[in-house]
């Protein structure tokens, strides 16, 4: 399956070829060929700021994961309902939404999931 990679920092060179073949042999290695991922190098900042969004941890760390699928999955049942994000308006409706979808989901599993907010990526 796919492995998306993104590098929005500067100061670590990244050999965007030799990183998204050693993803895919760790995948191989794990028997997980059939999984998508997203490898997103950032600056300490930027880590920092999203650290402190989902961990409430306001310092860098070296690598935040996220399970995708439910979260974006929470999103898209909304957008089949009819919620939209062009406006501010329907971007608050909409993600009120998913937290309502999510904070369920979370009782009922015991997960701890959180829709991505707007603050997560507007520094981007």
């Amino acid at each position: 399956m796919a492995t998306l990679l993104k590098n929005l920092q500067k100061v670590v060179p990244i050999r965007r070829a030799r990183l998204r073949k050693d993803v895919e042999t760790f995948k191989r290695i794990l028997g997980v060929q059939r999984f998508d991922m997203g490898v997103v190098c950032m600056d300490n900042r930027k880590i920092q700021h999203i650290n402190n969004i989902y961990r409430k941890k306001d310092i860098p760390t070296d690598v935040l994961s996220f399970p995708f699928y439910e979260v974006v999955a929470a999103h898209g049942i909304c957008h089949l309902l009819g919620y939209r994000h062009e406006t501010e308006e329907e971007w608050n409706e909409m993600f009120q939404k998913e937290s309502y979808i999510l904070r369920e989901f979370n009782r009922l599993t015991g997960s701890h999931l959180e829709p991505l907010t707007k603050s997560c990526t507007e520094d981007w």
